[in-house]
């Protein structure tokens, strides 16, 4: 099927499953895209977040009788850093790779990159980067983020035969 169709039977059928919906049947279900979801871990920003923490008691010294802030809005700092450290623990980066777009979250918010956007896909010994055409490259590190670097490169592979985006592997 060429795209617009499948964007046309995708608009229709989400139309039918809402009237479904409202008269309480089952929604039909089209060929779903199948999304392929790399998740990693991010433990660099909780382990500064918590050295922070660590310095900050070591800094004010609240045992001591010298110590001159209220130490209820004291506590309450460390403990908001601590929730801040486990948010950013919990909150796992990813990339997602469908037919025709990829998917990731940065500090920014969640972007999206279709065929036409991206320059080509170097992969480097523990990293991924994509490159595209405006803005900055997407990096995906084994060490900084502990991302399956090996299937990341087998489906990005596949993902630029099929729209003939440049793929280079550069060995060290």
């Amino acid at each position: 099927m060429s795209r617009s169709w499948e964007r046309m039977v995708l608009k229709n059928s989400k139309t039918i499953n809402k009237r479904r919906k409202k008269d309480g049947k089952k929604g039909i279900s089209p060929n779903a895209p199948q999304i392929d979801r790399f998740k990693g871990r991010n433990f660099i920003v909780p382990i500064l977040l918590l050295a922070l923490i660590i310095f900050y008691v070591t800094l004010a010294q609240p045992w001591s009788d010298n110590f001159l802030q209220d130490p209820t809005l004291f506590w309450v700092t460390i403990c908001c850093y601590v929730v801040l450290a486990l948010f950013y623990y919990l909150r796992r980066p990813y990339l997602a790779v469908s037919r025709d777009t990829l998917e990731t979250r940065k500090f920014t918010g969640y972007k999206t990159l279709r065929p036409t956007d991206i320059r080509k896909f170097t992969i480097q010994p523990g990293y991924v980067i994509v490159e595209s055409v405006k803005g900055a490259n997407w990096v995906f590190s084994r060490v900084m983020n502990r991302y399956p670097i090996e299937a990341m490169t087998e489906r990005l592979k596949t993902y630029s035969e099929l729209h003939n985006v440049e793929f280079e592997v550069k060995v060290k």
